[in-house]
């Protein structure tokens, strides 16, 4: 993965919460057009990319309740990065999920899931 592959713990923690937790969800939403892709490896970099992001947000993160839920959440991007076959039901609702972290982040799931 050489994407975010030199991204710091520093540089990230610069981010609010609220803008951390939209750019992952923007790495999410474009793997969201990887699904329909016949190359599973794809997908794949997509969700490590993802994950990538979400490790250093839970790094960054004071707040011990968010980070469990970022930690809970960080375990269904991984089921999806394993999984066979993909499944954009479960993809969009993970990006859901993201969302409904924080309030600020919340009233993108309109723009994004309609």
């Amino acid at each position: 993965m050489t994407q975010h592959a030199g991204l710091t713990e520093e540089r990230w923690a610069r981010f609010d919460t609220d803008q951390q937790i939209l750019m992952i969800a923007n790495e999410l939403h474009r793997t969201s057009r990887l699904l329909a892709e016949a190359e599973p490896a794809a997908r794949q970099r997509g969700y490590e990319r993802v994950l990538r992001l979400t490790d250093l947000t839970v790094r960054a993160e004071p707040r011990a309740a968010l980070r469990r839920e970022l930690l809970r959440w960080r375990d269904l991007i991984a089921e999806l990065y394993i999984a066979d076959a993909p499944a954009p039901d479960r993809h969009a609702a993970a990006l859901r999920v993201l969302l409904q972290l924080r309030p600020a982040t919340a009233h993108q799931i309109a723009l994004l899931l309609g």
